[in-house]
């Protein structure tokens, strides 16, 4: 349904905000350009006007920390069926770039600069170029959207496509104007719709097995995660929202990306919050002694969460289980539907002699 904010003013005596118009939807552009965060605060800016060769421009381009792109569309005027085919037709175009092909839109949007370097700047870690377009997510950019275009937008992401909406909205105070977002869907939805897919062609059905990558380091400790039965993610939404795909009785397969396979396991329960997350009756924050993200503890998007688990075998970080060709990926928890996937699964069960 259409999506409407009212703002009004912390008083005794509460006056409403009245909504404004902003300028020109270009300036809007400028603005998400000049302050990403208006997008989100975990997808990184890589190209502007990105001309896709038969006609169409891509207003703006993202890449997200598992090497996901991020086709932004503004509304711009267009009618709102335009603007979804549009954006559709674009992320078509898109699919068929290769890691060389977005090295070069981000040199036009960023001369001189390079996107490994600026990505391992800007995320913390490497970009992998086996990773790198592995998956796309749609996003409209729009003050309204009309009923039939809502419907289209959520029939496709609920039949696996990730396309979300952002709404914006103007409010004049005084002699500024403040601008408000909402999403259409939970971006964690679409984050779970982007790490399921793959490419065209290199898909088959789901195995029924979770994915689960663990940054071992000075924030969570992976003997910690063994001896005490969880998995984590925190530091910004994008880390923990795969962790609600969990439910109990799931089987995981745990990674440590760099390093290794080092563990399976079943899930026990669905995720917490660190500052309600126990052990053995206790916080587990008084328990362990890994970060945790213990000074997010209070921020809802970038705290820690955790997932319990009841181990079926686990290595230690030295005998992590590294091979050629083994799947991997920089989302917490995925459910990858690639050939590569299945053949990681047969061959770790070998390793760790898991027989069902």
């Amino acid at each position: 349904m259409p999506i409407s904010h009212a703002v009004w003013t912390v008083s005794t005596e509460p006056k409403e905000i009245s909504q404004g118009i902003l300028p020109s939807e270009q300036m809007l552009e400028d603005m998400i350009v000049a302050q990403p965060r208006i997008l989100s605060s975990e997808w990184m800016l890589i190209g502007r006007q990105v001309g896709t060769g038969h006609g169409g421009w891509i207003d703006l381009l993202a890449i997200a920390p598992d090497g996901t792109l991020v086709v932004v569309e503004l509304k711009r005027g267009k009618t709102p069926r335009e603007v979804v085919a549009q954006a559709l037709d674009y992320a078509s175009w898109i699919e068929s770039l290769d890691p060389e092909d977005v090295a070069v839109i981000y040199s036009k949007f960023k001369p001189g600069q390079s996107l490994s370097q600026d990505f391992q700047a800007f995320f913390g870690q490497t970009l992998d170029d086996d990773t790198i377009n592995e998956n796309h997510q749609v996003v409209i950019v729009a003050a309204t959207l009309d009923a039939s275009s809502e419907r289209i937008v959520n029939y496709l992401n609920d039949r696996g496509l990730a396309i979300n909406v952002l709404f914006f909205q103007v409010f004049d105070n005084g002699d500024e104007q403040l601008l408000s977002r909402a999403w259409l869907i939970d971006p964690g939805e679409v984050q779970v719709q982007a790490a399921s897919g793959s490419k065209s062609g290199d898909k088959e059905p789901w195995n029924g097995e979770f994915y689960v990558s663990f940054g071992a380091d000075e924030t969570r400790i992976w003997d910690e995660a063994v001896e005490y039965g969880f998995i984590s993610g925190g530091g910004g939404s994008w880390y923990s929202n795969s962790l609600r795909m969990l439910e109990e009785g799931d089987r995981i397969w745990v990674n440590i990306p760099g390093k290794g396979f080092v563990g399976v396991g079943r899930v026990l329960g669905p995720r917490s919050a660190a500052r309600d997350f126990q052990i053995d009756g206790s916080l587990a924050l008084e328990k362990l002694k890994g970060g945790y993200h213990r000074h997010l503890v209070d921020d809802h998007d970038r705290s820690e969460y955790f997932v319990p688990v009841e181990w079926v075998h686990t290595v230690p970080e030295a005998q992590a289980v590294r091979e050629v060709g083994m799947f991997g990926n920089q989302n917490t928890v995925c459910r990858p539907k690639t050939p590569k996937w299945r053949s990681t699964v047969d061959r770790l069960r070998e390793k760790f002699e898991i027989t069902t």
